[in-house]
């Protein structure tokens, strides 16, 4: 897949309006995208207020290019978090390696970010906010597709029609269950649970990670500045996913500080913190695989239509590609099917590419046997002593031509 510049030729007709669901990452960046090209974007989120905080994520290959070309990459930089050492433990807290970050994850070292979730949401809301309709602590209630438009039906009562609405709202999307029908069908479990919260840095790190690990369990402490608090994650192979849990905090925590009962390190405190910890996250690692990422006047975007978990590092950046063709084909094709075959067409190939890098149980930092954990770590024993520069397949794979600046 090649990126060509976005075309911004708009028609002296009426401007075509487009509804998105979600205003984290895919959301405000398509409506960057489709702004620029002419649409009138209406953006709803659930939430009362932008969201900020959340686990740091990745930036990276085609990706970088993209935020380049929205004009926010040098923001972005200055936002980088820039991590110096990953420091993998024994069972006991003893240590087995210390690697730079982007030894560990196949990045490109000096060109790839790293950034919390929030500092890349603040920065694309800044590009489009005095340009694009935002409707806060509303969603979309239904979705009628029977006349010329979708007529929409938000929660908090108003009703409205628009050419094309867009599902940006995420891996659990209700927007893809309301056009597509429940997520088990296109849910992929890949074997783990995580749960992922803050807690106070009484440990002295800085710019720096911690991962213990057991078979088939993990535990980090991620330390993204100087501050007093870290991100904590604690994750562990379980063969079917613990669907009782999914949407109980409750028995979330439960079932974490069972799992890891007896654990060594720090990772008892880590379990006390977690049971207090306001902010917890707790989710299974699964992908979305769907055959198809629209339905008449409706498309689904980013981890709504093809999440590839966290597992692949890949979801942040994959989602403003995903993002980048999407808005591009309808700029393009006035005809949203067309569009829409158009996205799915050049796209696909990438997200099947980004999903490929992880298997069921088999997440290379997450060994679920004390065999694969010893070869896991005899692999990081020799990275210390000639560090790799291969790039993830993802990054390698697409090559961005020349490009005049867009206006």
């Amino acid at each position: 897949m090649t990126l060509t510049g976005l075309s911004t030729d708009v028609s002296t007709t009426a401007k075509r309006t487009v509804l998105i669901s979600g205003a984290s990452i895919s959301g405000p960046a398509l409506a960057y995208w489709l702004a620029r090209s002419g649409f009138a974007v209406t953006v709803v989120e659930k939430a009362g207020v932008l969201r900020a905080g959340g686990y740091p994520i990745d930036i990276r290959g085609t990706a970088i290019e993209v935020v380049r070309r929205m004009g926010i990459l040098p923001r972005l930089r200055d936002a980088h978090i820039d991590s110096q050492c990953c420091t993998f433990l024994n069972a006991d807290g003893s240590k087995v390696a210390s690697l730079p970050p982007h030894a560990v994850a196949g990045s490109a070292e000096g060109q790839d970010l790293e950034v919390r979730r929030g500092d890349l949401a603040a920065a694309l809301y800044a590009l489009v906010r005095d340009d694009v309709e935002f409707l806060f602590d509303d969603s979309i209630a239904t979705l009628d597709q029977s006349g010329p438009g979708v007529d929409v039906t938000f929660r908090g009562g108003q009703r409205r029609t628009f050419d094309l609405v867009v599902g940006a709202d995420g891996m659990h999307s209700h927007t893809r269950e309301s056009l597509f029908g429940p997520e088990e069908q296109f849910h992929r479990y890949l074997g783990y649970c995580f749960a992922i919260f803050t807690m106070p840095n009484t440990f002295g790190l800085s710019h720096e990670l911690m991962l213990w690990n057991i078979p088939g369990k993990a535990a980090a402490l991620y330390a993204v500045g100087d501050n007093d608090e870290l991100h904590a994650f604690l994750n562990f192979h379980q063969p079917e996913p613990p669907l009782d849990a999914l949407r109980n905090p409750d028995a979330q925590r439960d079932l974490v500080a069972t799992v890891f009962a007896g654990a060594g390190w720090e990772v008892p405190g880590m379990v006390d913190a977690m049971r207090g910890a306001d902010d917890l996250f707790f989710d299974t690692a699964g992908q979305i695989r769907m055959p198809h990422w629209s339905s008449g006047r409706v498309a689904l975007v980013g981890d709504a239509a093809y999440a590839p978990s966290f597992l692949t590092g890949q979801g942040s950046s994959l989602a403003l590609v995903g993002v980048y063709m999407l808005a591009n084909a309808l700029a393009t094709n006035r005809d949203h099917t067309a569009a829409f075959a158009a996205y799915e067409r050049d796209v696909r190939e990438f997200v099947a590419m980004n999903q490929a890098l992880v298997d069921n149980g088999g997440a290379t930092l997450f060994p679920t046997t004390a065999r694969a954990l010893e070869q896991r770590n005899t692999m990081l024993r020799g990275l210390v002593t000639m560090p790799s520069a291969t790039p993830r397949p993802a990054h390698s794979a697409l090559t961005l031509p020349e490009f005049d600046p867009m206006p």
